[in-house]
């Protein structure tokens, strides 16, 4: 491939060398260079691919990809771009072929809702023969295999990679979370969009390593809408015209507004032990009855999301209100039958603001109580664990504080911390440092009437300790308890 191939959507100037050479790989990882490989000098949080040139040139690199002056040992072709991040995306997509282009590629972005969502959309189409291949925050499934997560939407590089996995196993659509921090970082750049959904916004990720301040936040939301044809918004959300400001697409909305083109009346909460779910009729664009084992209104904005996208595939109503009955996300409000008495579910929230949304939509299924069983990660803001526990405080009638991922903190230095939140209001509470025993405790004490909730770990299978990962599954440590205690 010559290099003016991968750099045919850019523009550049050529610093030094040749930009017609023959390259062999493309990468940003200056410890994957080989012989022939073209660099592209990244500027990340935690180093500057810039510093790797010499180290690079010594292992062959045929060029690098620069956004400033540099030093460049002689024979090494230098390519000088805006912005490494947006090239790295574009040359991306040309070096594997353009896949996202043989792909109905369906972003997904919002600050909660993303993940639900996307499996959802992911059911409902292959329900009616479509393949689709998903990325998101718990894992990229591609055809039968599954690669777990770092990042909600990874590199750009990685992008492409799994598009074109997607082509060769058959996927002729594919259902994609995207973050802000993705968007911010051009992770995603050059890709357009079947369809671009948002689904609601909070004050989240504001911070020295994620966005400036709300405004960059909403902005860098509103960047999807600039690369797709048509945009699906969440109409209720406060931010809806702030986000779709710089639109270029064709817009349509959901929600519970009367505003809205694709809204939820009749909404009724379905709550019986070790169940709960909602049902509602679907009104505007089309007209039917859904009903979903997964509680709460959010669950009613997720599936909404879902039936527009699916509208715009023409799936049948049937097959839309079968594939939202069976739908289910692990760790996102996960049910797990252990009583006929009391209601128990794993949610992965672990913030201040997701375990008070869960909290508030429990609250509405009227339980005799609602027990929390939660802790917070170590070695990250001591902020979100006074939060935590206050949110806890407020809104669990009693609260099982314990061991989440304690990294390289004590785990009752962590728990203490909570408990400095708790103390602001008048929740009962009791400290059971490992998370075996916090559950044992929970399932033990449940009273008829009860929704007890496992919270903050979620699809999470591990435990972090000192740098080190031990399997951990809040489902295992559940079913090894119920064993003990002889219930079947």
């Amino acid at each position: 491939m010559k290099l003016t191939e991968l750099l045919e959507r850019l523009e550049y100037e050529v610093r030094q060398g040749d930009d017609g050479i023959e390259v062999t790989e493309l990468t940003n990882d200056s410890r994957k260079v080989t012989a022939g490989s073209v660099f592209v000098c990244i500027s990340g949080a935690v180093s500057d691919g810039h510093e790797y040139i010499e180290d690079v040139a010594a292992k062959g690199a045929a060029a690098v990809v620069v956004e400033r002056p540099v030093e460049a040992p002689e024979g090494l072709t230098v390519i000088h771009v805006d912005d490494t991040r947006y090239a790295l995306a574009l040359m991306s997509a040309a070096y594997f072929g353009y896949p996202a282009e043989k792909l109905k590629v369906i972003g997904i972005t919002g600050t909660k809702g993303k993940t639900t969502t996307t499996y959802m959309v992911k059911s409902i189409l292959e329900g009616v023969g479509h393949k689709v291949g998903l990325i998101g925050t718990i894992e990229a499934i591609i055809g039968d295999k599954s690669i777990p997560a770092n990042n909600t939407t990874p590199e750009s590089f990685t992008i492409h990679q799994y598009f074109a996995q997607m082509v060769e196993e058959g996927c002729d659509s594919v259902v994609m979370e995207v973050s802000s921090q993705g968007l911010m970082l051009h992770r995603t750049a050059g890709i357009e969009f079947e369809i671009g959904i948002f689904t609601n916004l909070g004050e989240d990720h504001i911070g020295p390593n994620e966005h400036k301040d709300f405004e960059d936040y909403k902005r860098c939301k509103g960047i999807l809408f600039t690369q797709c044809k048509l945009g699906i918004a969440n109409v209720d959300d406060q931010w809806y015209r702030d986000v779709f400001r710089n639109a270029t697409c064709k817009v349509e909305t959901f929600g519970f507004s009367e505003q809205a083109d694709l809204r939820a009346t009749n909404v009724q909460h379905i709550s019986r032990p070790g169940y709960l779910g909602v049902a509602y009729h679907v009104s505007g664009l089309m007209d039917f009855d859904v009903e979903i084992d997964i509680p709460g209104d959010f669950s009613v904005y997720n599936s909404l999301t879902a039936i527009a996208v699916c509208r715009h595939f023409d799936v049948p109503v049937e097959n839309i209100k079968k594939a939202l009955k069976v739908a289910k996300v692990k760790g996102r409000i996960e049910m797990v039958r252990v009583s006929d008495d009391f209601t128990l579910l794993i949610d992965y929230a672990h913030n201040a603001m997701s375990l008070e949304s869960l909290l508030h939509t429990l609250r509405d299924y009227n339980p005799g109580r609602i027990v929390t069983v939660f802790g917070c990660g170590g070695n990250r803001s001591k902020t979100r664990r006074y939060e935590m526990g206050e949110v806890s405080g407020k809104l669990s009638d009693f609260t099982i504080i314990t061991s989440d991922n304690p990294r390289f903190e004590e785990p009752q230095d962590i728990i203490n911390d909570i408990i400095t939140g708790m103390q602001k209001t008048d929740g009962k509470y009791i400290d059971i440092c490992d998370r075996k025993e916090a559950i044992r405790y929970a399932i033990e004490h449940g009273q008829a009437g009860d929704i007890i909730v496992l919270a903050g770990k979620g699809h999470e299978t591990y435990q972090e300790i000192r740098g080190v990962k031990y399997d951990m599954d809040d489902r295992v440590l559940i079913q090894e308890v119920l064993e003990e205690l002889h219930v079947r």
